[in-house]
């Protein structure tokens, strides 16, 4: 029987102040866990937030990485696998996680790593440009104006992207969208420039970290933001230490699943952004707005907000 389902992820951008309040309870051991990998109550974070910290790169990345699996491992009790798993950047080590490809004390591991490095890239921000055609007419817009210092970081579906690079060339990006017409744009509150060729000092160090890592086949397939198409064997470090500074495919990523046959998706975690992206992308028949959208790092959201 072929199955049509696909299980999705959401990144950061998804995270909210009382995220995962039913699940703590109920899945103590790896609360427990987590909590002695990261230092920290996971429980505290998710719920109360004390100190605000829910907004900060380093912590939300391990703490809603949590969430989600926790999500996954209660779907998991009263459904069939699925056929296709996909993430939203941080996302994705959720998907593989669901694939089998490490354990769950790894994937905290793995996450706070990476949430660690991301946190520590300064210079560089991101913008959200929402409209009609804006995966097509964005990048004509720069080329046209030569403007060759911004990245498409997130293309999230034909009426919604991410742009990455320095501040000033984003905001040159924003005025010239506006005076085209081409769009609304709305800078998102991050640290630095994610998902853009800005991360290759972190990619490089989290290559580093992957080397003593041990990973293995997904079980399933897992649609990676990279290239928007399942994981290779023997290519899933590589593939994630690119992800950091590349693009998230993700509009190419749900017209592969469409191609493939999919009818449904679940999303697993706090919000429903994906679900969202996931209807818009059925509705016009997730056609890839642009291929290859931005570009990626020699070495690696609400709705546009999610950006890593």
């Amino acid at each position: 029987m072929v199955v049509t389902t696909v299980w999705m992820f959401p990144g950061q951008g998804a995270q909210r102040r009382g995220m995962g309040a039913e699940l703590f309870d109920r899945f103590p051991a790896e609360v427990e866990l987590a909590d002695e990998v990261l230092g920290y109550s996971t429980r505290e974070l998710c719920l109360a937030d004390p100190s605000g910290q829910l907004q900060l790169t380093q912590f939300v990345q391990p703490v809603l990485f949590l969430v989600n699996a926790l999500t996954w491992m209660a779907h998991r009790q009263e459904h069939p696998e699925p056929g296709y798993l996909v993430g939203h950047s941080l996302g994705e080590f959720n998907a593989l996680l669901a694939a089998g490809v490490f354990d769950l004390e790894t994937g905290v591991r793995l996450v706070r790593r990476r949430g660690e490095l991301m946190s520590r890239a300064t210079g560089g921000s991101m913008l959200a440009v929402v409209g009609p055609e804006v995966g097509r007419r964005i990048p004509e817009l720069l080329a046209t104006a030569r403007i060759d210092d911004v990245d498409v970081a997130n293309l999230n579906s034909a009426e919604q992207l991410v742009l990455a690079g320095p501040v000033d060339a984003l905001e040159a990006v924003s005025a010239l969208v506006i005076r085209a017409g081409a769009g609304r744009c709305r800078a998102l509150k991050v640290s630095a420039a994610f998902h853009s060729r800005y991360m290759a000092a972190a990619a490089g160090d989290f290559a580093g970290f992957l080397a003593g890592v041990p990973l293995g086949p997904p079980r399933l397939p897992v649609i990676a933001n990279v290239t928007a198409q399942p994981y290779q064997p023997g290519q899933v470090g590589e593939t994630l230490v690119r992800q950091i500074g590349s693009s998230v495919r993700w509009a190419d990523s749900m017209a592969y699943l469409v191609a493939h046959g999919v009818h449904d998706a679940v999303e697993l975690g706090p919000g429903t952004v994906l679900s969202r992206l996931w209807a818009a992308a059925v509705a016009a028949g997730a056609v890839s707005p642009i291929d290859p959208p931005g570009a990626a790092v020699p070495a690696e959201a609400g709705g546009a907000g999610l950006a890593s």
